[in-house]
């Protein structure tokens, strides 16, 4: 018989550890959202991405899990600035 584990089970091992007040990942201010923008909302793993009441999106870069999504949606308009984040924070994976 085979197990099915969701992926927020699998995440939820996983840890981060928060650079204060230094965020590796910010959105570039913006009236309307891109498409990439709005794609974000709905395709980061780590559902980092949302959209404020303004129709705006945000990031809220705690738990992300680096996989560059973010950077390949937005690489030709770029929407976003994202660097790695400072040495011993960001993600923790637990199992490699």
């Amino acid at each position: 018989m085979t197990t099915v584990v969701k992926v927020e089970e699998k995440l939820y091992v996983n840890r981060y550890l928060v650079d204060a007040g230094r965020p590796h990942i910010k959105v570039r201010p913006h009236e309307t959202p891109s498409a990439a923008l709005v794609a974000l909302t709905h395709v980061c793993p780590a559902g980092c991405y949302s959209t404020n009441d303004r129709g705006q999106v945000e990031v809220t870069p705690d738990g992300c899990m680096e996989c560059g999504t973010c950077r390949v949606l937005t690489a030709d308009g770029g929407e976003i600035e994202w660097n790695y984040p400072r040495g011993g924070y960001g993600v923790l994976f637990k199992f490699g």
